[in-house]
């Protein structure tokens, strides 16, 4: 072989040299879609994302070396959640997390093959989502957080911390199917205890909302129930902190934070702690595994948080055995 031969020969085969190796890096990195369903700047939306990430890198998956994640935020709204379904779809991940049941049906409706994993969902098998809890059967599966008959419970405790409550505003997401059961579950708790429930549209803006439910406190012996779907409702869950302080309503709300920054109490599972698990299925599908393969799982931990200062700045005298029973309590 002729020096210049050889040359160009070598020359060729170190500019095929890192294209081989690039596309052996592109096919070692993994692209995970994930849709949210919180506003981009929630903290809770915030959290759990940030709680999934970190479970995914202990695992062994990090960001911007061998996974990349891209992130919508569907916010709770039917459009926007559809908007993102087909964009992160768009993306060809390799596998989507979803956040809340509209998530997950938003993403069903683009694709059948993509492997999907929830978290923060209510009845996934009344949704369509999977087959059974124990054999999900096709591309979904993940982590249920609880039944509606807890939904009654909050009912429950409305009455607990204020003995006279005989009425309830339940603020829910009438676009999400899950707000329409848990308010029935509570309808029907509301018979046994002799209490009445109106149910408050959660896609309404501030000033609607305000509205009803000053009105509603004109009788007496009220409260409120922000149910899990409606957390993201576009007025803030703050104006709802805002009101039921200013009004003097019991409130139960749907996590932990909003005790912390106000709110009167909470009886809930971990949303964040789910996005943690999600991560270990992730793994395992990007690993090999089915999503058909995997069982849902159920969250079997419910905890019980008041915050002492709304009691007392609600004027309200809640029994040492109630405070007791609390896994945690603020102020």
């Amino acid at each position: 072989m002729r020096r210049r031969e050889f040359i160009i020969l070598l020359g060729g085969a170190a500019a095929v040299w890192p294209l081989a190796s690039r596309a052996q890096q592109s096919d070692q990195i993994r692209r995970i879609g994930v849709l949210m369903n919180r506003a981009a700047d929630a903290p809770e939306g915030q959290a759990r994302l940030a709680a999934f990430k970190r479970s995914l890198e202990k695992l062994g998956w990090t960001e911007g070396g061998n996974v990349r994640i891209d992130v919508c935020w569907g916010a709770d709204d039917l459009d926007r959640e559809r908007q993102c379904a087909t964009d992160l779809v768009g993306l060809a991940p390799n596998i989507l997390f979803a956040s809340g049941t509209l998530s997950v049906s938003a993403l069903q409706r683009v694709s059948h093959s993509t492997p999907i994993v929830f978290a923060n969902v209510t009845d996934p098998v009344g949704a369509g989502f999977v087959d059974s809890l124990a054999r999900p059967g096709g591309n979904v599966t993940g982590f249920m957080i609880y039944e509606y008959s807890l939904s009654g419970k909050w009912l429950e405790m409305l009455r607990e911390v204020s003995p006279n409550v005989t009425r309830a505003a339940v603020i829910r997401n009438p676009d999400n199917p899950v707000g329409v059961a848990l308010f029935s579950a509570i309808q029907t708790q509301a018979h046994s205890l002799r209490m009445e429930v109106i149910p408050v549209d959660s896609r309404r803006d501030a000033g609607e909302i305000e509205a009803l439910i000053k009105t509603f406190a004109q009788s007496p012996n009220g409260g409120i129930i922000l149910s899990p779907n409606a957390a993201a409702l576009p007025a803030g869950y703050k104006l709802i902190i805002r009101l039921a302080a200013r009004l003097k309503l019991p409130t139960v709300y749907p996590v932990r934070y909003m005790v912390a920054e106000g709110g009167l109490m909470s009886y809930s599972n971990d949303a964040i702690e789910d996005c943690r698990r999600a991560a270990g299925y992730i793994d395992r599908i990007l690993k090999g595994e089915k999503p058909a393969d995997l069982p849902v799982q159920q969250d079997t931990k419910i905890e019980f948080v008041i915050n002492l200062k709304t009691v007392k700045a609600l004027g309200l005298n809640v029994p040492q055995s109630l405070i007791a029973r609390a896994d945690e309590v603020i102020g």
